[in-house]
């Protein structure tokens, strides 16, 4: 993750919406695509002030509207290219709700702004894309909270992921319920960005595997039709992970089934691109790597054992848990490795 500078030269981040030195309201430019200060420019709508772009613009619906998002466009269309994703937002007449759903918009405009600086494509159902991508965010609904309408069903929110469409249940946004989980799970990490990059993995297999790759991608995972997923479900929560599931697998919940095994190592290879580009950015390396682009895998992953080494020795110091692997069995990189070729395989023309 890259930052950017204020008019005023302050450091800017990719959440801001103001400059915490200035005061001016900033935001991301659709045109020159960074986050850069804000002009008004007398008719309600803005200019910026990136000196080779002064595009002009206007605030995405929801920026203007709920502050949820940071986002300009051009001619005062109602919402960003990402917001335009979102197809449920959770109920906003519920206390917290708004929060909530703030802490989800900014954890999948970190997701898509990935997919973009890797050129994995994606599309919506207006755009006629192959397999339309899109995003509910919603919370359970209480039986009881629906008896003075005469209704006695609740509704259970699962998250995950169906025919293009990712569900994220809203409870995950609550820092204090998703450790509960992640206790619960016996998870080492549990966050939102987490869900986001492991959903998009089933996302990602079934656009770019289904019917296109499925055997090659049985040769590194296995067979994903045998056993069926609801019987691999039902003995993954009767017996728990494979014995010594290190040796081969990402985590635990990767022994679950190949599906689940691909979505956990496309999560990973993930976490570890935006790291290393966020890294490189801050300059936490000796050596800058490659640009995402031309990048080797094998290259990766040793830049990310170098940095897992010193950012976990800082969080010992701390007394908190190790905040990256430090390393990859030879089989989990040989997964990581098929999805690297993947991706490379699948980039837009202009990356």
């Amino acid at each position: 993750m890259r930052t950017f500078h204020c008019s005023c030269g302050n450091k800017l981040y990719f959440e801001n919406s103001i400059c915490l030195s200035c005061h001016r309201e900033v935001g991301w430019c659709p045109v020159c695509e960074g986050i850069h200060a804000m002009e008004p420019n007398g008719a309600g709508g803005y200019q910026c002030t990136n000196p080779e772009c002064r595009a002009k613009v206007v605030k995405c619906y929801n920026y203007a509207t709920y502050n949820i998002c940071n986002r300009m466009v051009e001619d005062r269309q109602h919402l960003c290219d990402y917001c335009k994703l979102t197809e449920t937002i959770p109920d906003l007449s519920v206390d917290d709700n708004l929060t909530k759903w703030y802490k989800l918009e900014v954890a999948k405009r970190r997701l898509l702004y990935l997919l973009d600086r890797i050129g994995l494509p994606y599309g919506s159902k207006d755009e006629q894309f192959e397999l339309p991508l899109s995003f509910d965010f919603k919370g359970d609904v209480d039986p009881s909270s629906l008896s003075w309408m005469g209704i006695g069903e609740g509704e259970k929110v699962y998250t995950g992921h169906a025919n293009g469409k990712i569900t994220i249940n809203i409870k995950e946004a609550d820092s204090v319920e998703r450790e509960k989980l992640r206790v619960q799970m016996n998870e080492t990490q549990r966050t939102l960005i987490g869900h986001f990059r492991h959903e998009i993995g089933h996302y990602y297999w079934q656009l770019l595997v289904q019917g296109k790759d499925e055997e090659a991608y049985k040769k590194i995972f296995g067979d994903h039709e045998n056993p069926s997923y609801s019987d691999a479900l039902d003995q993954y929560y009767k017996n728990g992970p494979k014995e010594n599931w290190q040796k081969s697998y990402i985590s635990a919940y990767a022994t679950m089934h190949p599906w689940e095994d691909f979505a956990e190592t496309w999560g990973t290879y993930l976490d570890m691109v935006a790291v290393l580009d966020t890294a490189d950015n801050a300059e936490l390396l000796q050596t800058p790597g490659d640009d995402l682009e031309n990048a080797q895998l094998d290259e990766m992953l040793q830049r990310y054992t170098d940095l897992s080494l010193k950012v976990n020795e800082v969080n010992r110091a701390l007394g908190l848990p190790d905040l990256l692997p430090e390393t990859f069995s030879e089989t989990v990189a040989d997964k990581l490795r098929y999805i690297h070729r993947l991706i490379k395989k699948h980039r837009g023309p202009d990356m």
